[in-house]
């Protein structure tokens, strides 16, 4: 160990050691703290909170599967609907609380002014959510044009 000596030796190169005893006490006194700090942590104040009357939560709404397939026949809900009765109830889903959501669900060879007839339609009557539903496993997406 280098401790110093009452030798009067001409030694004056550096010591090379480091002095582990004052880092150990720092770390003891460290563990010290939070051993008696960390029980005070979880330590909870018993209240008496107010009680009240809320009215449960809204029911998620309703979804509208609304589909179209190649030939552009429209079908709401597995039902097939001509362009009138979907869009009467597209009307009456639109005043319902809460809206209900619009699930598109198009043939891949659907023409897209029939898509954007029915979603102009959806948006006359007050639908505010529309969702487009894809197959994420289509043979050939990830073919390059």
């Amino acid at each position: 160990m280098a401790f110093g000596g009452f030798e009067q030796k001409g030694n004056t190169t550096p010591m090379a050691e480091i002095n582990m005893v004052p880092l150990i006490d720092v770390m003891l006194v460290l563990l010290v703290i939070f051993i008696i700090t960390a029980p005070l942590l979880t330590h909870s104040v018993k209240i008496d909170l107010p009680r009240t009357t809320a009215d449960s939560t809204p029911p998620p709404p309703n979804k509208i599967e609304f589909s179209i397939d190649q030939a552009g026949a429209l079908y709401w809900n597995g039902e097939p609907v001509d362009k009138a009765v979907a869009v009467a109830r597209m009307v009456e889903a639109g005043q319902q609380q809460p809206q209900p959501e619009l699930h598109l669900r198009a043939d891949r060879e659907t023409r897209y002014q029939i898509i954007a007839e029915v979603m102009a339609e959806a948006a006359k009557a007050g639908l505010g959510k529309i969702g487009f539903v894809s197959d994420p496993n289509v043979d050939g997406a990830a073919a390059a044009p």
